[in-house]
């Protein structure tokens, strides 16, 4: 597959800081958490603190395909945290939130905005749109970093520094993972540009395990009744109760596999499933982690419903992990509430880790005398920095250094290869393997169309 990449960086110009007034600022950005505006605990009008930080993140909201408004909203949450604590090594942290709509339109509009409003990142957001919004942020030279790796250019451009592997992660894990107990796959997967990729990626998992290439079922992304999908995916396995009970030639058992990764609709595809797999009982289930959340199987029935068995591939630790803690307790004391801030969510992760990163490359700086938290003065850092910042374990150390860079084809900015394998147990989303696998070497080796 041709990577959809630019072919060269350009290069960037230094970004002016930015100070607004808190009072200009209060009324121009009703949407943002302000430091300075009203009684914010650790920050007032002359307490002598220093320059207020200024980034944005943005997601999909109210939409009829894929919607993260837990990102914007745990950076809102996380604001108030770290403002109550003085803030970024003593800079206020201001977050402006913008909704991409799931367009191309309004994602270059977020990333303008963002530019507009002299943000000197862009933090843990969503966007399918890497075309489009990565434009104006090159312009302005400002950091894409820790997005959810939605899209090609978040592994591709030079500003852009991402926390997990993205979609090729999570494919080639889950694909590696149904190797060891699925003789026969099949992919549901979106009919769109991005879910053209998908095939190539699990498959290069399922071959690590020695397995034939899965059955590649398109479907609509905002579909509500996938029931053509589902048997179209039974019949490319082949789901005959009379093939259970054999084996392979490994030894392991025999089974046909249908993973599913359709965003915020593959509920709508499991539901379709369900109501048609009486006559398949043994067909395994899978999806990713993004897809498939707690939640999700808590609102279809947990233990006794579809998802049950269900085989997972997921960035972080699974959501019960102590490692979670600190999130837990800021969304806890901070986000008063919000029901849109799921914690088991790896969108609200994937901001958590982001904003960690952030506070990370603001206290090098502190460090090193820099009082001007500019987008250049990020950038430097982030390329070229000594320090590995340390996300508590829920991650590898980070660093995006040339020589952090993996070997992937096409995705030449994964600096973290790592997937965790998880499963659905009497309900419960749970670990079924210590620890992270390296998919690495399994992305390398895939072959891509050329």
């Amino acid at each position: 597959m041709t990577g959809r990449r630019r072919s060269s960086p350009r290069s960037f110009s230094r970004a002016p800081a930015v100070a607004l007034a808190s009072a200009v600022a209060c009324a121009a950005v009703t949407t943002s958490l302000l430091a300075a505006c009203g009684s914010l605990p650790g920050a007032s009008a002359d307490s002598g603190e220093k320059d207020p930080i200024t980034v944005m993140t943005w997601a999909p909201q109210d939409t009829r395909a894929t919607n993260m408004p837990g990102m914007p909203a745990m950076a809102e949450a996380y604001a108030r945290w770290v403002n109550s604590r003085g803030g970024l090594s003593g800079h206020p942290l201001r977050v402006l939130t913008c909704n991409d709509r799931n367009d191309s339109v309004a994602a270059a509009q977020c990333a303008q905005r963002a530019a507009d409003r002299g943000a000197v990142a862009v933090v843990g957001s969503y966007s399918q749109f890497g075309r489009s919004f990565m434009s104006p942020l090159e312009v302005k030279g400002i950091p894409f970093i820790g997005g959810y790796g939605a899209s090609d250019e978040e592994f591709a451009s030079p500003l852009s520094y991402p926390v997990n592997g993205g979609q090729a992660s999570l494919l080639a894990g889950n694909g590696r993972q149904l190797a060891g107990s699925c003789t026969r796959v099949a992919l549901v997967r979106p009919d769109t540009i991005q879910g053209d990729q998908m095939p190539e990626l699990l498959n290069s998992g399922l071959e690590n395990g020695s397995r034939q290439p899965a059955q590649d079922i398109k479907a609509p992304e905002d579909g509500t009744d996938y029931s053509g999908e589902v048997t179209r995916a039974l019949t490319g396995v082949g789901a005959d109760p009379a093939v259970y009970g054999t084996s392979d030639k490994g030894g392991k058992a025999a089974g046909s596999c249908v993973t599913a990764s359709l965003g915020d609709h593959t509920d709508a595809f499991f539901d379709s499933f369900r109501r048609l797999q009486e006559d398949n009982p043994k067909v395994h289930i899978a999806s990713v982690l993004g897809s498939v959340s707690q939640s999700l199987v808590d609102r279809t029935g947990g233990g006794s419903g579809p998802l049950e068995g269900a085989y997972l591939t997921g960035w972080y630790p699974v959501a019960s992990d102590a490692r979670w803690e600190p999130m837990r307790k800021v969304i806890n004391d901070f986000a008063f509430g919000d029901n849109r801030i799921d914690p088991a969510d790896q969108g609200v992760q994937t901001t958590w880790i982001a904003y960690t990163v952030l506070r990370a490359l603001v206290r090098q700086l502190d460090d090193e005398g820099v009082e001007e938290i500019t987008p250049h003065a990020l950038q430097e850092t982030l390329d070229h920095g000594d320090r590995a910042i340390d996300t508590g374990g829920l991650t590898p150390k980070l660093r995006w250094r040339d020589d952090d860079m993996l070997a992937v084809q096409d995705f030449p900015r994964i600096v973290n290869g790592m997937v965790t394998y998880q499963a659905v147990q009497g309900g419960q989303l749970v670990a079924v393997k210590d620890g992270f696998v390296n998919v690495t070497k399994t992305l390398e080796r895939r072959r891509t169309d050329t």
